[in-house]
């Protein structure tokens, strides 16, 4: 999504919070610069934000009486497998027509008031490294390229899917289905071999699966992120047009998971892109193809749902990590990976 090219001169210009009245304003605003209209993405967006106040931020810039920007971020809370939380940056716009006057820089540093409020100490973000009007407004913005790599996989066609296709489940019906990063901080990177010989059952994530998704988390991490995991699960089972969450067991019991995200914008998209949050398998069935399977089932309902591509975020120096990723289909994405620590 284009943004401003970011200069001082902000006489004028009034910030707010995003309000449902401003839905077809955004829309409108959107639309302008992408070349069509993507209403139930934004308003999926803008009913988590009034929600979830403290999870969703979203500002929108006024000039005189007229609708000209608006930005708009999510709280992360353990993504990646990290313990401090930071804003994810989706989407800042100003309308055509009002670029150069500060308008983006303006609703970038509200946005950076209310992660501090927020005792958020970090702004994360994307881009495509052919959007140099975007690489731009971020240089002057203050963000640097962070030791993370972005990576993308087919969700058809790849080594997981070719390797099992005969095991795959029938996906299950999600309705509602809009279509956007993975904490293999949960994962155990020596997990995905070859599939063992024994059956393993994948199905939609349940919030009665809670204790048992905490529980692997705490024995991968070393850290207990109950908090966390109740927030992926009430997404995952409130909201399954955002979320595509499964759970794996063998032997009757819970020994694995993975929740991924899916929308039609972030960052700018024009196609649906499902990206994975967190994927945790029980160390006690390492080497039992537990988290293979799980991503076996994922990419299978993906493609039903018609999605045809996965990102997720890896450190640069997992070395382990980023090996297995390539192994399954993971290549490097087109778009670079920024972040701006936050006095």
């Amino acid at each position: 999504m284009l943004a401003s090219q970011a200069q001082p001169q902000t006489t004028g210009i009034s910030l707010r919070r995003t309000k449902a009245e401003d839905m077809e304003a955004v829309v409108a605003l959107d639309a302008a610069i992408v070349g069509h209209a993507r209403h139930l993405y934004f308003q999926r967006r803008l009913k988590a934000a009034l929600a979830q106040t403290e999870r969703h931020v979203q500002f929108s810039a006024e000039l005189g009486q007229r609708f000209v920007g608006f930005v708009k971020a999510r709280k992360q809370l353990g993504e990646f497998g990290r313990s401090a939380p930071a804003l994810l940056l989706e989407a800042v716009a100003v309308a055509p027509g009002e670029q150069r006057r500060g308008i983006g820089s303006a609703l970038l540093e509200r946005l950076e008031d209310e992660a501090r409020r927020l005792g958020v100490p970090e702004v994360r973000t994307t881009a495509a490294w052919r959007n140099h009007a975007m690489l731009r407004f971020f240089d002057r913005a203050g963000f640097q390229l962070s030791q993370t790599t972005v990576l993308e996989c087919a969700v058809r066609h790849n080594r997981v899917a070719a390797h099992d296709a005969d095991r795959v489940l029938a996906p299950p019906h999600l309705s509602g289905f809009s279509a956007t990063e993975v904490d293999y901080g949960t994962a155990a990177a020596n997990d995905y071999d070859a599939l063992a010989v024994g059956h393993i059952e994948t199905r939609q994530l349940q919030s009665t699966d809670l204790g048992d998704i905490v529980r692997i988390d705490q024995r991968v991490t070393g850290r207990r992120r109950e908090a966390y995991i109740r927030e992926l699960i009430d997404e995952a089972t409130n909201d399954a047009a955002m979320r595509l969450s499964l759970v794996a067991r063998r032997d009757g019991v819970v020994a694995g998971f993975v929740t991924a995200r899916a929308d039609f914008g972030d960052y700018g998209r024009m196609e649906a892109v499902a990206v994975l949050d967190t994927i945790g398998v029980d160390p006690d069935y390492a080497h039992q193809g537990v988290g293979h399977s799980l991503l076996v089932q994922l990419f299978a309902n993906l493609g039903a749902l018609g999605v045809d591509r996965v990102e997720t975020v890896v450190a640069r120096a997992d070395f382990g990590l980023l090996g297995f990723c390539y192994d399954v289909g993971f290549r490097q994405s087109q778009r670079l990976s920024f972040e701006k620590r936050l006095a």
